[in-house]
C-alpha cells in the first residue's frame, strides 16, 4: 500500500469528528451504489450532512460520483476498493475506542 493513501485514509476517517459517519457512508456504498437521498434514509442522517461527507470523500478520492445533480450515484473509488482491507482495519480500531 502506498503510504500516501494510508495517510489519506487515516486523515479522512480519524482526523476529525466526522470520520465515523464517513466510515458509515463508505460501508453503505460497499454494499451498493446509492445517491445522497438513499444514503440519508439508510443511515438516518440529515441530507445536508450526507452531502458534506460525500464532498469530503470525493475531494479525497475515496468515492466517485456518476451522473448529475440529485440523481448522482456514488461508488467506492478504485483506490479505496483496492485498500478496503486497510480501511476495515482502521474502522475496527475506531469502533473499539
Amino acid at each position: 500500500m502506498s503510504s500516501a493513501i494510508r495517510r489519506i485514509i487515516w486523515w479522512v476517517f480519524t482526523g476529525n469528528r466526522g470520520g465515523p459517519n464517513r466510515a458509515r457512508v463508505v460501508i453503505a456504498l460497499k454494499e451498493r451504489p446509492m445517491n445522497a437521498n438513499q444514503l440519508a434514509e439508510m443511515l438516518q442522517m440529515d441530507y445536508k450532512t450526507i452531502r458534506h461527507h460525500l464532498g469530503v470523500l470525493l475531494k479525497n478520492r475515496m468515492i466517485l460520483g456518476e451522473g448529475e445533480g440529485y440523481g448522482t450515484m456514488y461508488f467506492l473509488s478504485p483506490e479505496l476498493e483496492q485498500e478496503y482491507d486497510e480501511f476495515a482495519k482502521i474502522w475496527d480500531r475506531i469502533r473499539s475506542q
